[in-house]
């Protein structure tokens, strides 16, 4: 598994698949969680990063899409960041595949 598979299957588990697999979640939240996937797709795994950090310090999109999944009960970003810190950190990075 190369780098940008660990970070996606890392979001994919905490912060995607329970909005696509819920029946509770608004369709509004599954486009955002559609579109991000496709965001960090066209990343390599530094992109990745620097996208998960820059949604949580707050783009005026990432803000408001973060409040929906927060409103309709989902972790967000912010939940699973310690975590996402202590896994793709600058050793993991600098690591070859």
């Amino acid at each position: 598994m190369n780098k940008e598979q660990e970070i996606m299957r890392f979001l994919n588990k905490n912060v995607f698949d329970p909005v696509m697999n819920s029946d509770k979640a608004s369709q509004k939240l599954k486009i955002g969680v559609r579109q991000t996937k496709t965001k960090l797709r066209h990343q390599d795994a530094m992109g990745m990063l620097r996208f998960f950090w820059a949604s949580i310090s707050g783009t005026s999109r990432s803000r408001s899409f973060a409040a929906q999944m927060k409103k309709e009960g989902f972790n967000r970003f912010e939940e699973v960041m310690i975590e996402f810190r202590d896994k793709f950190n600058e050793e993991w990075i600098r690591k070859k595949d």
